[in-house]
Protein backbone atom coordinates (compact mmCIF):
# COMPACT_ATOMS: atom_id res chain seq x y z
CA UNK A 1 0.00 0.00 0.00
CA UNK A 2 1.53 3.45 -1.20
CA UNK A 3 0.52 5.96 1.35
CA UNK A 4 2.09 8.85 -0.48
CA UNK A 5 -0.52 8.19 -2.71
CA UNK A 6 -4.55 8.61 -2.42
CA UNK A 7 -6.65 5.50 -1.44
CA UNK A 8 -9.99 4.34 -1.66
CA UNK A 9 -12.10 4.55 1.20
CA UNK A 10 -12.56 0.88 1.74
CA UNK A 11 -9.08 0.33 1.62
CA UNK A 12 -8.16 2.61 4.50
CA UNK A 13 -11.69 1.49 6.47
CA UNK A 14 -9.70 -1.90 6.10
CA UNK A 15 -6.85 -0.57 7.66
CA UNK A 16 -7.73 1.11 10.06
CA UNK A 17 -10.77 -1.40 10.63
CA UNK A 18 -13.80 0.33 10.16
CA UNK A 19 -16.44 0.04 7.16
CA UNK A 20 -16.40 1.82 3.71
CA UNK A 21 -19.30 3.51 4.98
CA UNK A 22 -17.32 4.99 8.52
CA UNK A 23 -14.99 6.08 6.01
CA UNK A 24 -17.54 8.48 4.14
CA UNK A 25 -18.61 9.01 7.21
CA UNK A 26 -15.62 10.81 8.27
CA UNK A 27 -14.79 12.66 5.04
CA UNK A 28 -17.99 14.48 5.49
CA UNK A 29 -17.23 15.00 8.86
CA UNK A 30 -14.24 16.78 7.64
CA UNK A 31 -12.31 14.46 10.01
CA UNK A 32 -10.78 12.92 6.92
CA UNK A 33 -9.70 15.69 4.26
CA UNK A 34 -11.43 14.62 1.26
CA UNK A 35 -8.87 13.93 -1.37
CA UNK A 36 -5.72 13.07 0.65
CA UNK A 37 -3.22 10.89 0.40
CA UNK A 38 -3.58 7.78 2.78
CA UNK A 39 -0.48 9.34 5.05
CA UNK A 40 -2.77 12.10 5.60
CA UNK A 41 -5.60 10.51 6.30
CA UNK A 42 -3.50 7.81 8.34
CA UNK A 43 -2.53 11.36 10.51
CA UNK A 44 -6.01 12.22 10.56
CA UNK A 45 -7.52 9.63 11.72
CA UNK A 46 -5.05 9.40 14.72
CA UNK A 47 -5.61 13.00 15.76
CA UNK A 48 -9.52 11.90 15.40
CA UNK A 49 -8.66 8.62 17.88
CA UNK A 50 -6.54 11.04 20.66
CA UNK A 51 -9.58 13.31 20.47
CA UNK A 52 -12.08 10.74 20.88
CA UNK A 53 -9.20 9.43 23.72
CA UNK A 54 -8.97 12.68 25.56
CA UNK A 55 -12.96 13.86 25.89
CA UNK A 56 -13.68 10.44 26.90
CA UNK A 57 -10.46 10.56 30.17
CA UNK A 58 -12.09 13.88 30.84
CA UNK A 59 -15.74 12.59 31.28
CA UNK A 60 -14.19 9.94 33.11
CA UNK A 61 -13.28 12.36 35.86
CA UNK A 62 -9.46 12.86 33.94
CA UNK A 63 -7.50 9.97 34.45
CA UNK A 64 -5.59 7.97 31.74
CA UNK A 65 -4.55 4.78 31.48
CA UNK A 66 -1.18 5.58 33.05
CA UNK A 67 -2.51 7.32 35.96
CA UNK A 68 -5.46 4.42 36.21
CA UNK A 69 -2.47 1.40 36.54
CA UNK A 70 -0.76 4.02 38.58
CA UNK A 71 -3.87 4.47 41.19
CA UNK A 72 -4.15 0.41 40.67
CA UNK A 73 -0.21 0.01 41.89
CA UNK A 74 -0.66 2.09 44.74
CA UNK A 75 -3.79 -0.14 45.97
CA UNK A 76 -2.11 -3.02 45.55
CA UNK A 77 0.86 -2.41 47.71
CA UNK A 78 -1.51 -0.58 50.17
CA UNK A 79 -3.05 -4.31 50.94
CA UNK A 80 0.01 -5.75 50.62
CA UNK A 81 1.21 -3.60 53.29
CA UNK A 82 -1.52 -3.91 55.33
CA UNK A 83 -1.18 -7.99 55.37
CA UNK A 84 2.71 -7.66 56.13
CA UNK A 85 1.11 -5.60 59.38
CA UNK A 86 -0.98 -8.22 60.13
CA UNK A 87 1.74 -10.76 60.31
CA UNK A 88 4.41 -8.28 61.79
CA UNK A 89 1.17 -7.96 64.75
CA UNK A 90 1.58 -4.35 64.36
CA UNK A 91 -2.12 -3.70 62.74
CA UNK A 92 -5.26 -4.31 64.08
CA UNK A 93 -8.75 -3.39 63.18
CA UNK A 94 -10.49 -0.08 64.00
CA UNK A 95 -13.21 -2.09 65.51
CA UNK A 96 -10.73 -3.97 67.95
CA UNK A 97 -8.83 -0.83 69.01
CA UNK A 98 -12.44 0.55 69.65
CA UNK A 99 -13.75 -2.20 72.02
CA UNK A 100 -10.29 -2.00 73.94
CA UNK A 101 -10.66 1.91 74.70
CA UNK A 102 -14.25 1.34 75.43
CA UNK A 103 -12.82 -1.17 77.77
CA UNK A 104 -9.86 0.44 79.54
CA UNK A 105 -12.26 3.85 79.56
CA UNK A 106 -15.04 1.55 81.97
CA UNK A 107 -12.32 0.55 83.65
CA UNK A 108 -10.81 3.82 84.38
CA UNK A 109 -14.10 5.54 84.62
CA UNK A 110 -15.59 2.83 86.99
CA UNK A 111 -12.41 3.44 89.25
CA UNK A 112 -12.83 7.56 89.27
CA UNK A 113 -16.26 6.71 90.69
CA UNK A 114 -15.61 4.54 93.76
CA UNK A 115 -13.23 6.82 94.40
CA UNK A 116 -15.14 9.31 96.67
CA UNK A 117 -16.70 6.84 98.71
CA UNK A 118 -13.58 4.50 99.09
CA UNK A 119 -12.20 7.55 100.58
CA UNK A 120 -15.07 8.37 103.01
CA UNK A 121 -14.44 4.84 103.85
CA UNK A 122 -10.37 5.10 104.36
CA UNK A 123 -10.63 9.04 105.67
CA UNK A 124 -13.92 9.38 107.82
CA UNK A 125 -12.10 12.33 109.56
CA UNK A 126 -12.41 14.28 106.72
CA UNK A 127 -15.11 17.17 106.58
CA UNK A 128 -18.03 16.94 103.96
CA UNK A 129 -17.01 20.02 101.82
CA UNK A 130 -13.76 17.64 101.46
CA UNK A 131 -15.88 15.15 99.95
CA UNK A 132 -18.00 17.08 98.40
CA UNK A 133 -14.63 18.74 96.59
CA UNK A 134 -13.52 15.08 95.84
CA UNK A 135 -16.73 14.02 94.00
CA UNK A 136 -16.85 17.49 92.21
CA UNK A 137 -13.40 16.70 90.37
CA UNK A 138 -13.57 13.08 90.34
CA UNK A 139 -16.87 13.71 88.33
CA UNK A 140 -14.88 16.80 86.19
CA UNK A 141 -12.00 14.26 85.59
CA UNK A 142 -14.70 11.28 84.61
CA UNK A 143 -16.51 13.67 82.56
CA UNK A 144 -12.86 14.95 80.67
CA UNK A 145 -11.66 11.55 79.68
CA UNK A 146 -14.77 10.22 78.79
CA UNK A 147 -14.98 13.14 76.27
CA UNK A 148 -11.31 13.44 75.42
CA UNK A 149 -11.28 9.54 74.82
CA UNK A 150 -12.34 9.32 71.10
CA UNK A 151 -10.17 12.72 70.22
CA UNK A 152 -7.34 11.52 71.62
CA UNK A 153 -7.72 8.50 69.62
CA UNK A 154 -8.42 10.00 66.26
CA UNK A 155 -5.83 12.73 66.98
CA UNK A 156 -2.83 9.79 67.71
CA UNK A 157 -4.53 8.51 64.65
CA UNK A 158 -3.65 11.36 62.43
CA UNK A 159 -0.25 11.85 63.51
CA UNK A 160 2.65 10.13 61.51
CA UNK A 161 4.32 7.36 62.68
CA UNK A 162 7.56 7.82 63.81
CA UNK A 163 8.47 4.59 62.52
CA UNK A 164 8.34 5.41 58.81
Amino acid sequence: MNFDKRLTQQAFGNLVGVSQSRVSVLIKRGTLPSGATGAEWLLAYCEHLREVAARQASEDGGLDLVQERALLARAQREGIEIKNAVLRQTYAPIELLAKVLAAGSAVVVERMEALPARMRKEVPDLPLAAYELIDRVMASARNEWVAASPAAALKAASEPDDET
